[in-house]
Protein backbone atom coordinates (compact mmCIF):
# COMPACT_ATOMS: atom_id res chain seq x y z
CA UNK A 1 0.00 0.00 0.00
CA UNK A 2 1.10 3.12 -0.43
CA UNK A 3 2.20 5.45 2.23
CA UNK A 4 0.10 8.26 3.60
CA UNK A 5 0.11 10.50 6.75
CA UNK A 6 -3.25 12.17 8.17
CA UNK A 7 -3.13 15.82 9.37
CA UNK A 8 -5.88 16.09 12.16
CA UNK A 9 -6.56 20.33 12.92
CA UNK A 10 -8.22 21.17 16.11
CA UNK A 11 -8.88 24.94 16.19
CA UNK A 12 -9.84 25.95 19.78
CA UNK A 13 -7.12 27.37 22.69
CA UNK A 14 -8.33 29.26 26.08
CA UNK A 15 -6.33 32.21 23.92
CA UNK A 16 -4.20 32.99 21.26
CA UNK A 17 -0.87 34.02 22.12
CA UNK A 18 0.12 37.28 20.83
CA UNK A 19 2.71 35.83 18.25
CA UNK A 20 0.36 33.17 16.65
CA UNK A 21 -1.23 33.71 13.22
CA UNK A 22 -2.70 29.81 12.99
CA UNK A 23 -6.10 29.30 12.61
CA UNK A 24 -7.49 29.06 16.31
CA UNK A 25 -9.93 30.41 18.32
CA UNK A 26 -11.56 30.07 21.69
CA UNK A 27 -14.76 28.13 21.96
CA UNK A 28 -17.16 26.81 24.61
CA UNK A 29 -17.90 23.08 25.14
CA UNK A 30 -20.96 23.27 22.64
CA UNK A 31 -19.10 24.27 20.07
CA UNK A 32 -16.47 22.28 20.54
CA UNK A 33 -18.99 19.41 21.20
CA UNK A 34 -19.89 20.35 16.97
CA UNK A 35 -16.83 20.30 15.85
CA UNK A 36 -15.45 17.33 16.95
CA UNK A 37 -19.15 15.94 15.38
CA UNK A 38 -18.50 16.93 11.94
CA UNK A 39 -15.16 16.14 12.03
CA UNK A 40 -15.40 12.40 12.57
CA UNK A 41 -18.27 12.60 9.61
CA UNK A 42 -15.49 14.45 7.34
CA UNK A 43 -13.10 11.22 8.44
CA UNK A 44 -15.73 9.00 7.11
CA UNK A 45 -16.64 10.94 3.76
CA UNK A 46 -12.87 10.89 2.70
CA UNK A 47 -11.35 7.88 3.97
CA UNK A 48 -12.98 5.20 1.15
CA UNK A 49 -10.57 7.45 -1.80
CA UNK A 50 -7.69 6.65 0.65
CA UNK A 51 -8.18 2.47 0.44
CA UNK A 52 -4.92 1.90 -1.39
CA UNK A 53 -3.07 4.06 1.14
CA UNK A 54 -1.82 2.70 4.86
CA UNK A 55 -1.45 5.67 7.18
CA UNK A 56 2.22 5.89 8.93
CA UNK A 57 1.63 8.89 10.99
CA UNK A 58 -1.22 10.63 12.72
CA UNK A 59 -0.65 14.61 14.19
CA UNK A 60 -3.34 16.22 15.88
CA UNK A 61 -2.46 20.10 15.93
CA UNK A 62 -4.28 23.29 16.39
CA UNK A 63 -5.04 25.65 18.24
CA UNK A 64 -4.69 23.64 21.43
CA UNK A 65 -6.07 19.85 21.00
CA UNK A 66 -5.46 19.24 24.93
CA UNK A 67 -8.48 21.65 25.40
CA UNK A 68 -10.76 18.79 24.51
CA UNK A 69 -11.97 16.25 27.12
CA UNK A 70 -10.12 13.09 26.63
CA UNK A 71 -12.92 11.07 25.89
CA UNK A 72 -13.65 13.31 22.52
CA UNK A 73 -9.72 12.70 21.50
CA UNK A 74 -10.45 9.02 21.83
CA UNK A 75 -13.49 9.51 19.62
CA UNK A 76 -11.53 11.21 16.64
CA UNK A 77 -8.95 8.40 16.75
CA UNK A 78 -11.77 5.77 17.08
CA UNK A 79 -12.78 7.05 13.49
CA UNK A 80 -9.89 7.16 12.24
CA UNK A 81 -8.65 3.78 13.05
CA UNK A 82 -12.61 2.69 11.98
CA UNK A 83 -11.94 3.90 8.26
CA UNK A 84 -8.45 4.58 7.41
CA UNK A 85 -5.97 1.77 7.53
CA UNK A 86 -3.13 2.48 10.04
CA UNK A 87 0.41 1.14 9.92
CA UNK A 88 1.22 -1.02 13.44
CA UNK A 89 4.20 0.99 14.02
CA UNK A 90 2.43 4.79 13.23
CA UNK A 91 3.66 7.37 14.92
CA UNK A 92 0.70 9.43 16.23
CA UNK A 93 1.18 12.87 17.96
CA UNK A 94 -1.03 15.11 19.84
CA UNK A 95 -0.28 18.67 20.54
CA UNK A 96 -0.56 19.62 23.69
CA UNK A 97 -0.35 23.58 26.10
CA UNK A 98 0.30 23.12 30.01
CA UNK A 99 -2.82 24.47 31.67
CA UNK A 100 -4.98 22.05 29.80
CA UNK A 101 -3.79 18.50 30.65
CA UNK A 102 -5.11 16.41 33.44
CA UNK A 103 -3.81 12.60 34.25
CA UNK A 104 -7.55 11.56 33.32
CA UNK A 105 -7.04 12.67 29.94
CA UNK A 106 -3.58 11.59 29.38
CA UNK A 107 -5.10 8.08 30.31
CA UNK A 108 -7.36 8.30 27.44
CA UNK A 109 -4.75 9.57 24.95
CA UNK A 110 -2.74 6.19 25.89
CA UNK A 111 -5.68 4.26 25.14
CA UNK A 112 -6.71 6.37 21.97
CA UNK A 113 -3.26 4.61 20.77
CA UNK A 114 -1.31 8.32 21.42
CA UNK A 115 2.36 7.32 21.40
CA UNK A 116 3.94 10.77 21.32
CA UNK A 117 2.96 14.38 23.08
CA UNK A 118 4.34 17.69 21.90
CA UNK A 119 4.41 20.24 24.80
CA UNK A 120 4.49 23.99 24.16
CA UNK A 121 6.92 25.46 26.74
CA UNK A 122 8.67 28.37 24.42
CA UNK A 123 10.60 30.10 27.51
CA UNK A 124 11.47 28.95 30.97
CA UNK A 125 10.80 32.69 32.48
CA UNK A 126 7.39 33.46 33.69
CA UNK A 127 8.08 36.87 32.85
CA UNK A 128 8.62 36.15 29.04
CA UNK A 129 5.72 33.52 28.77
CA UNK A 130 3.45 36.90 30.34
CA UNK A 131 4.82 39.12 28.01
CA UNK A 132 3.94 36.70 24.51
CA UNK A 133 0.47 35.65 26.06
CA UNK A 134 1.50 32.12 27.23
CA UNK A 135 -1.56 30.77 29.77
CA UNK A 136 1.12 28.71 32.24
CA UNK A 137 4.09 29.29 34.03
CA UNK A 138 7.14 27.55 33.57
CA UNK A 139 6.21 25.51 37.09
CA UNK A 140 2.99 24.33 35.42
CA UNK A 141 4.48 22.85 32.58
CA UNK A 142 6.94 21.00 34.71
CA UNK A 143 3.93 19.83 35.97
CA UNK A 144 2.54 18.12 32.81
CA UNK A 145 6.00 17.17 31.96
CA UNK A 146 6.01 15.23 35.55
CA UNK A 147 2.34 13.94 34.72
CA UNK A 148 3.35 12.77 31.03
CA UNK A 149 6.08 10.44 31.97
CA UNK A 150 3.95 9.05 35.06
CA UNK A 151 1.69 8.07 32.79
CA UNK A 152 4.34 6.38 30.58
CA UNK A 153 4.94 8.67 27.52
CA UNK A 154 8.25 7.86 26.56
CA UNK A 155 8.54 10.47 23.24
CA UNK A 156 7.75 13.49 24.24
CA UNK A 157 8.82 17.08 22.17
CA UNK A 158 9.48 20.16 23.94
CA UNK A 159 8.65 23.54 21.90
CA UNK A 160 10.68 26.58 22.75
CA UNK A 161 11.21 29.85 20.95
CA UNK A 162 14.18 32.37 20.65
CA UNK A 163 14.32 36.23 19.36
CA UNK A 164 11.38 37.61 21.93
CA UNK A 165 10.71 40.86 23.04
CA UNK A 166 13.25 41.71 25.17
CA UNK A 167 14.70 38.36 25.44
CA UNK A 168 18.97 38.65 26.25
CA UNK A 169 21.16 35.66 25.31
CA UNK A 170 21.38 34.72 29.10
CA UNK A 171 17.93 34.31 29.32
CA UNK A 172 18.03 31.78 25.61
CA UNK A 173 20.28 29.83 27.38
CA UNK A 174 18.54 29.40 31.21
CA UNK A 175 15.43 28.08 28.71
CA UNK A 176 18.01 25.51 27.11
CA UNK A 177 19.82 24.59 30.33
CA UNK A 178 16.01 23.49 32.06
CA UNK A 179 14.75 22.17 28.74
CA UNK A 180 17.91 20.25 29.28
CA UNK A 181 17.64 18.63 32.73
CA UNK A 182 13.83 16.84 31.86
CA UNK A 183 15.79 14.98 28.66
CA UNK A 184 12.81 14.94 26.42
CA UNK A 185 13.19 13.14 23.15
CA UNK A 186 13.07 16.00 20.67
CA UNK A 187 13.46 19.58 21.11
CA UNK A 188 11.75 22.21 18.42
CA UNK A 189 13.48 25.56 18.79
CA UNK A 190 12.21 28.08 16.61
CA UNK A 191 12.80 31.49 16.64
CA UNK A 192 9.98 34.61 16.67
CA UNK A 193 8.78 35.88 13.66
CA UNK A 194 6.50 38.97 14.07
CA UNK A 195 3.59 37.99 10.98
CA UNK A 196 1.01 40.73 10.38
CA UNK A 197 -2.68 40.50 11.85
CA UNK A 198 -1.25 39.10 15.22
CA UNK A 199 -0.83 41.62 18.70
CA UNK A 200 3.17 41.35 17.94
CA UNK A 201 2.87 43.30 14.77
CA UNK A 202 1.22 45.88 16.12
CA UNK A 203 3.43 46.28 19.06
CA UNK A 204 6.81 45.43 17.24
CA UNK A 205 6.49 45.33 13.55
CA UNK A 206 8.42 48.42 13.06
CA UNK A 207 10.98 47.15 15.38
CA UNK A 208 10.89 43.63 13.20
CA UNK A 209 11.31 45.65 9.85
CA UNK A 210 14.08 47.58 11.37
CA UNK A 211 15.60 44.21 12.61
CA UNK A 212 15.15 43.13 8.53
CA UNK A 213 17.14 45.91 7.31
CA UNK A 214 19.76 45.76 9.44
CA UNK A 215 19.47 48.47 11.49
CA UNK A 216 18.98 48.14 15.63
CA UNK A 217 15.68 47.61 16.41
CA UNK A 218 14.62 49.19 20.21
CA UNK A 219 12.82 45.96 21.92
CA UNK A 220 13.33 42.73 20.10
CA UNK A 221 16.83 41.12 19.95
CA UNK A 222 19.11 42.61 17.04
CA UNK A 223 19.93 40.47 14.07
CA UNK A 224 23.38 39.80 15.48
CA UNK A 225 22.01 38.64 18.78
CA UNK A 226 19.40 36.42 17.21
CA UNK A 227 21.84 34.28 15.08
CA UNK A 228 24.00 33.89 18.41
CA UNK A 229 21.26 32.20 20.10
CA UNK A 230 21.37 30.31 16.83
CA UNK A 231 24.24 28.88 17.11
CA UNK A 232 24.20 28.60 21.30
CA UNK A 233 21.34 26.22 20.50
CA UNK A 234 23.07 24.07 18.01
CA UNK A 235 26.59 23.73 20.17
CA UNK A 236 24.41 23.60 23.56
CA UNK A 237 21.76 21.23 21.89
CA UNK A 238 24.99 18.85 20.44
CA UNK A 239 27.27 18.47 23.42
CA UNK A 240 23.98 16.90 24.82
CA UNK A 241 23.07 14.23 21.98
CA UNK A 242 20.60 15.80 20.55
CA UNK A 243 21.32 15.85 16.51
CA UNK A 244 19.64 18.78 14.55
CA UNK A 245 18.08 17.03 11.57
CA UNK A 246 16.20 20.21 10.29
CA UNK A 247 16.79 23.81 10.32
CA UNK A 248 14.93 24.18 13.38
CA UNK A 249 14.69 20.22 14.95
CA UNK A 250 17.06 18.56 16.99
CA UNK A 251 16.47 14.79 18.47
CA UNK A 252 17.86 11.82 20.67
CA UNK A 253 19.53 9.67 18.05
CA UNK A 254 15.99 7.67 16.53
CA UNK A 255 13.72 10.20 17.68
CA UNK A 256 13.52 12.05 14.85
CA UNK A 257 9.67 13.05 13.94
CA UNK A 258 8.47 10.97 11.13
CA UNK A 259 5.65 13.37 10.41
CA UNK A 260 7.53 16.47 9.69
CA UNK A 261 10.16 14.28 8.16
CA UNK A 262 7.55 13.11 5.69
CA UNK A 263 6.43 16.78 4.64
CA UNK A 264 9.70 17.50 3.97
CA UNK A 265 10.20 14.52 1.68
CA UNK A 266 6.95 15.12 0.08
CA UNK A 267 4.93 11.86 1.14
CA UNK A 268 1.36 12.35 0.38
CA UNK A 269 -0.93 13.56 3.39
CA UNK A 270 -4.01 13.99 3.86
CA UNK A 271 -5.79 17.14 6.14
CA UNK A 272 -8.90 16.87 8.06
CA UNK A 273 -10.66 19.94 9.83
CA UNK A 274 -10.41 23.22 9.52
CA UNK A 275 -7.99 25.13 7.02
CA UNK A 276 -5.86 21.65 6.82
CA UNK A 277 -4.34 21.48 3.93
CA UNK A 278 -3.71 18.25 1.53
CA UNK A 279 -1.20 16.72 -0.67
CA UNK A 280 -2.23 14.09 -3.00
CA UNK A 281 -1.48 12.77 -6.44
CA UNK A 282 0.55 15.77 -6.78
CA UNK A 283 -2.78 17.97 -5.90
CA UNK A 284 -2.44 20.40 -3.00
CA UNK A 285 -5.73 21.52 -1.82
CA UNK A 286 -7.35 23.38 1.19
CA UNK A 287 -10.29 23.13 3.62
CA UNK A 288 -12.60 25.79 4.12
CA UNK A 289 -11.04 28.14 6.75
CA UNK A 290 -14.60 29.82 7.46
CA UNK A 291 -15.19 27.48 10.57
CA UNK A 292 -19.74 28.33 10.30
CA UNK A 293 -18.84 26.68 6.51
CA UNK A 294 -17.06 23.80 8.24
CA UNK A 295 -19.69 23.44 10.63
CA UNK A 296 -21.96 23.22 7.99
CA UNK A 297 -20.50 20.35 6.50
CA UNK A 298 -18.51 22.44 3.28
CA UNK A 299 -15.30 20.50 3.49
CA UNK A 300 -13.76 19.23 1.06
CA UNK A 301 -14.41 15.91 -1.21
CA UNK A 302 -11.39 14.14 -1.60
CA UNK A 303 -13.20 11.25 -4.01
CA UNK A 304 -14.14 14.29 -6.06
CA UNK A 305 -10.91 15.92 -6.31
CA UNK A 306 -8.54 13.07 -7.51
CA UNK A 307 -10.94 12.33 -10.23
CA UNK A 308 -11.45 15.35 -11.43
CA UNK A 309 -7.12 15.53 -11.05
CA UNK A 310 -7.01 12.42 -13.27
CA UNK A 311 -8.49 14.52 -15.98
CA UNK A 312 -7.37 18.41 -17.42
CA UNK A 313 -6.50 20.60 -14.99
CA UNK A 314 -8.88 22.74 -15.86
CA UNK A 315 -11.57 20.31 -14.90
CA UNK A 316 -10.66 21.30 -11.10
CA UNK A 317 -12.91 24.31 -11.64
CA UNK A 318 -15.53 22.16 -11.46
CA UNK A 319 -14.12 20.59 -8.10
CA UNK A 320 -13.73 23.70 -6.06
CA UNK A 321 -16.85 24.59 -6.53
CA UNK A 322 -18.63 21.60 -5.70
CA UNK A 323 -16.18 20.73 -2.34
CA UNK A 324 -15.80 24.38 -1.17
CA UNK A 325 -12.10 24.16 -0.69
CA UNK A 326 -8.70 25.96 -2.71
CA UNK A 327 -7.33 23.00 -5.46
CA UNK A 328 -4.02 23.37 -7.01
CA UNK A 329 -2.96 20.53 -9.71
CA UNK A 330 1.31 21.10 -9.50
CA UNK A 331 2.98 20.79 -12.80
CA UNK A 332 6.30 19.46 -13.28
CA UNK A 333 8.47 22.71 -12.22
CA UNK A 334 6.33 23.59 -8.84
CA UNK A 335 7.03 20.00 -7.87
CA UNK A 336 10.65 20.29 -8.37
CA UNK A 337 10.70 23.47 -6.47
CA UNK A 338 8.84 21.59 -3.75
CA UNK A 339 11.22 19.10 -3.68
CA UNK A 340 14.32 21.20 -3.46
CA UNK A 341 13.03 23.64 -0.82
CA UNK A 342 11.02 21.33 1.87
CA UNK A 343 14.37 18.90 1.10
CA UNK A 344 17.29 21.09 1.74
CA UNK A 345 15.56 22.35 4.76
CA UNK A 346 16.88 18.61 6.05
CA UNK A 347 20.47 18.56 7.32
CA UNK A 348 20.93 15.46 5.29
CA UNK A 349 19.93 17.32 1.89
CA UNK A 350 18.24 15.97 -1.19
CA UNK A 351 19.72 12.75 -3.03
CA UNK A 352 20.21 13.25 -6.61
CA UNK A 353 19.29 9.76 -7.47
CA UNK A 354 15.31 11.03 -5.92
CA UNK A 355 15.48 13.80 -8.12
CA UNK A 356 16.21 11.69 -10.91
CA UNK A 357 13.59 8.69 -10.19
CA UNK A 358 10.91 11.35 -9.24
CA UNK A 359 11.58 14.06 -12.16
CA UNK A 360 13.36 11.91 -14.91
CA UNK A 361 15.83 14.43 -15.37
CA UNK A 362 19.23 15.12 -13.96
CA UNK A 363 19.48 17.90 -11.18
CA UNK A 364 22.38 19.66 -13.26
CA UNK A 365 19.89 20.09 -16.00
CA UNK A 366 17.69 22.24 -14.44
CA UNK A 367 19.16 23.56 -11.07
CA UNK A 368 22.80 23.57 -12.03
CA UNK A 369 23.30 26.97 -12.15
CA UNK A 370 22.18 27.29 -8.67
CA UNK A 371 23.82 24.87 -7.11
CA UNK A 372 27.28 26.25 -8.59
CA UNK A 373 26.80 29.93 -7.10
CA UNK A 374 25.50 28.44 -3.59
CA UNK A 375 28.82 25.99 -3.74
CA UNK A 376 31.07 29.03 -4.73
CA UNK A 377 29.61 31.16 -2.04
CA UNK A 378 29.79 28.78 0.67
CA UNK A 379 26.64 27.55 1.29
CA UNK A 380 25.72 24.48 -0.49
CA UNK A 381 28.08 21.26 -0.05
CA UNK A 382 27.83 18.01 -2.60
CA UNK A 383 29.05 14.91 -0.75
CA UNK A 384 27.96 10.76 -1.84
CA UNK A 385 25.22 12.02 -4.00
CA UNK A 386 23.43 14.17 -1.62
CA UNK A 387 23.02 18.09 -1.81
CA UNK A 388 22.97 19.75 1.22
CA UNK A 389 23.01 23.41 3.20
CA UNK A 390 26.32 24.05 4.86
CA UNK A 391 26.11 25.30 8.74
CA UNK A 392 26.41 29.00 7.23
CA UNK A 393 23.78 27.88 4.67
CA UNK A 394 21.44 27.15 7.59
CA UNK A 395 22.11 30.44 9.00
CA UNK A 396 20.73 31.96 5.96
CA UNK A 397 18.52 29.50 4.65
CA UNK A 398 15.46 32.10 3.65
CA UNK A 399 18.00 33.40 0.85
CA UNK A 400 19.92 30.37 -0.22
CA UNK A 401 16.08 28.15 -0.34
CA UNK A 402 14.74 31.07 -2.50
CA UNK A 403 17.60 30.66 -5.11
CA UNK A 404 15.66 27.35 -6.49
CA UNK A 405 12.93 29.48 -6.64
CA UNK A 406 14.41 31.67 -8.66
CA UNK A 407 16.12 29.29 -11.13
CA UNK A 408 13.52 27.80 -12.67
CA UNK A 409 11.94 29.60 -15.50
CA UNK A 410 8.48 31.36 -15.15
CA UNK A 411 6.00 28.95 -13.99
CA UNK A 412 2.27 28.53 -15.18
CA UNK A 413 -0.11 30.01 -12.67
CA UNK A 414 -2.06 27.38 -11.02
CA UNK A 415 -4.88 28.83 -9.20
CA UNK A 416 -8.43 28.40 -10.60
Amino acid sequence: MKELELYVHIPFCVRKCCYCDFLSMPADNSLRRHYVDKLIEEIRQNAPACSQYQVSSIFLGGGTPSILPGVQIAEIMEALRQNFTIGQEAEITLECNPGTITRQKLVFYKMAGVNRLSLGLQSARNQELQRIGRIHTFEEFLESFDLARKEGFSNINVDIMSALPGQALEDWMFTLKKVLEMRPEHISAYSLIVEEGTPFYEQYGEDELRRQQGETPFYLPTEETERQMYELTRETLADKGYLRYEISNYAQPGRECRHNIGYWQLTPYLGLGLGSSSYLEQVRFFNTSSLEEYLDGKFHNLTEILEMAKKQGKDLRSARSQAKTDICLLNQRQQMEEFMFLGLRMTAGISRKRFEEIFGRELESVYGNTVRKLQQQGLLKQNEGRVFLTEEGISVSNYALSEFLLEVEEIEDCSL
